[in-house]
């Protein structure tokens, strides 16, 4: 449950778009007092100032879970931001004391809603699913190698983060104009569209923002708990899933770690074994890129089982890692960079130049 504190903001530190980053002296239930770093989503809460008081929420910091060492804003109790007044009726968060009223792409009041109330399909567009957030901007750079004026847009899911201000990679991406948008869907909210499934969303992406190529995957952070059911990336087998019934082109990337020190997540993980191997009922093109020496020969063999439903498409990595290193950050998964877990980026690279072979 939520653990409550109350405390005072200090100090102002380095943010990005959406999100204003504070230190905060945070009083104990006991009196006590400890400092920490406090995130707060500026269009639900307000900016903070220094001298502010805070409720902050410091459940997932106190238990070491991944929420980047913050604290949560709920509120500015003492300077309530204006109330905003706009579109949209579409509820996101529903029924949390943070609930947001945003404008779906696909509702009645939408500029939009007669596009989309008429699409039913997105035409061949490729569709790369991938697992984790981390492997956006590498997809992103397998796309943009082979295809460079490739309009490429983000469809986010909603088992990791919620807000899509949470992850930087998204604003640097569209910043820098290698993204061409970001539809939020499901609970996830804030992206440049909003839509109610991933249906929707897919349409969203390649009917109002014109997209060539989509990528879908959850926000940062994901959600696992070792077993062989309970993990957020079985999203990925019903995304396929979407994607096909959309007359799209599934492209499944699969999650691939040489340094993951968990065994059912070295090589191809056990997340993108069962979400391929048991919950896409529809076929895809399975990528499995051509990793030199014994831990690509464990990778071809590991999703060797998948040809069974789905079509395996070997992809040559060469030239992928420069455009890798050519990205305006540098690519992270689970805390480790490109020189510590290669094949996790090469894995979602090859996908996205896969996805650019079939434009």
């Amino acid at each position: 449950m939520i653990r409550w504190r109350r405390g005072e903001v200090r100090e102002l530190l380095p943010s990005w778009p959406g999100v204003s980053v504070c230190l905060v002296t945070v009083t104990e239930g006991d009196g006590g007092k400890r400092s920490c770093r406090a995130l707060a989503y500026t269009d639900l809460v307000g900016e903070p100032r220094p001298g502010d008081a805070v409720l902050l929420n410091t459940g997932a910091l106190d238990l070491g879970l991944g929420t980047g060492g913050y604290a949560l804003v709920v509120a500015l109790p003492d300077r309530l931001p204006a109330d905003r007044e706009g579109p949209g009726h579409l509820v996101k968060a529903r029924y949390t004391p943070l609930q947001a009223t945003v404008e779906g792409a696909d509702e009645q009041d939408s500029p939009h809603h007669a596009t989309l109330r008429d699409a039913d399909g997105v035409a061949g567009m490729p569709v790369v699913v991938a697992d984790l957030h981390s492997a956006l901007p590498a997809v992103l750079a397998g796309v943009l190698r082979d295809r460079p004026g490739a309009r490429v847009v983000n469809v986010m899911t909603d088992g990791g983060a919620l807000p899509a201000a949470f992850s930087r990679t998204l604003g640097v991406l569209r910043e820098e104009g290698l993204l061409a948008g970001c539809v939020t869907t499901g609970q996830a909210f804030g992206g440049d569209l909003e839509a109610v499934t991933v249906h929707s969303g897919l349409l969203a992406a390649r009917h109002v923002l014109d997209a060539d190529v989509v990528v879908v995957c959850q926000g940062p952070g994901n959600l696992g708990t070792g077993t062989p059911w309970g993990f957020s990336g079985v999203s990925c087998g019903e995304a396929v899933n979407a994607a096909a019934v959309l007359d799209g082109r599934p492209v499944a990337s699969l999650r691939l770690s040489e340094a993951d020190p968990r065994p059912r997540h070295l090589g191809v993980s056990h997340h993108s074994l069962t979400a391929y191997g048991r919950v896409a009922s529809a076929r895809a093109d399975v990528v499995v890129p051509l990793l030199p020496g014994v831990f690509g020969e464990r990778v071809r063999a590991q999703a060797a089982p998948l040809g069974d439903r789905h079509t395996l498409v070997e992809v040559d990595v060469e030239g992928l890692e420069d455009a890798l290193r050519a990205l305006p950050m540098k690519p992270s998964t689970m805390g480790r960079g490109l020189e510590e877990d290669r094949a996790s980026f090469l894995g979602a690279a090859a996908a996205g130049r896969h996805a650019a072979s079939l434009l």
